[in-house]
């Protein structure tokens, strides 16, 4: 793991910026892709990923700070608004992010839970590249497994400043690939026809039921009442998500035409 890629001059070009950056790409070419299939609001992609991404960095980094590491950053203000030292928080960044979204289609007046539904395994593709971001920074961490199997951190990140050179839990690695899986599910889901809004609905669920399970696994977090912040937002996300699925159920959302296949202009002789 390397913090630091390579250097442009005296200019580092830092894992995690690079990598967080790509798992931005690929999750605006998944949601694109997805909008292609349904045949609706490819138009829309683009603009709302600037204003999800705007939203999701602000929410991520407000996240880590006042509800993850706010000791640390009350003693040194500065460091809030230096984010290309990691530092951000994913649940944030996915509230950030959903507002942001939530306020485009509201200003371009079209239908949120469908938009969410097709946006949502862009979303979750992301979070799982992202994961990878974490690792090579060396946040994110877990704790001490108090054996020979796990992750050492070398010197200089997060988690050997924490634990030095003991083996740790790879918390981190095991959230990505728990996302690839629930990126697997919701195809098989989708497949299977959900309601309306119930598939974003669901991402939600699935995602927050593998968070909080890994947060018992995570060396970084304070807790309270026994459980982490993290835990505590994740079982708020399923709540609220199981709460929409019944109003959904009894007011199913709104749902518009496919945009209409053009046909190829035929040759003439």
């Amino acid at each position: 793991m390397h913090q630091i890629l390579f250097y442009i001059g005296d200019y580092p070009i830092r894992a995690y910026g690079t990598i967080v950056a790509i798992s931005i790409l690929l999750a605006i070419g998944m949601a694109s892709y997805m909008a292609k299939q349904e045949r609706k609001y490819e138009d829309h992609v683009s603009g709302m990923a600037i204003w999800a991404i705007i939203g999701s960095l602000i929410g991520a980094r407000l996240w880590q700070v006042f509800f993850f590491e706010w000791d640390m950053y009350s003693q040194n203000l500065g460091e809030i608004f230096a984010i290309w030292n990691g530092g951000m928080s994913i649940q944030g960044g996915l509230v950030g992010g959903f507002i942001g979204g939530g306020l485009y289609t509201w200003r371009n007046k079209i239908l949120f839970w469908e938009f969410a539904d097709i946006v949502a395994p862009g979303i979750i593709l992301g979070q799982a590249i992202g994961r990878i971001a974490c690792f090579m920074n060396g946040d994110a961490f877990g704790s001490p497994t108090g054996s020979d199997f796990g992750l050492v951190y070398p010197e200089g990140t997060f988690a050997y400043a924490t634990y030095g050179s003991q083996p740790l839990w790879p918390a981190e690695v095991w959230e990505g690939q728990w996302d690839l899986i629930v990126l697997a599910l919701l195809f098989l889901i989708k497949m299977r026809g959900v309601p309306t809004g119930y598939l974003f609905l669901l991402y939600n669920i699935l995602y927050s039921v593998g968070r909080f399970a890994l947060e018992f696994l995570r060396g970084d977090s304070d807790r309270f009442a026994g459980l982490t912040a993290a835990q505590w937002t994740s079982l708020s996300v399923v709540v609220i998500a199981l709460l929409f699925m019944v109003y959904l159920r009894f007011r199913p959302a709104k749902t518009s035409e496919p945009r209409p296949v053009q046909s190829e202009p035929t040759a003439t002789s």
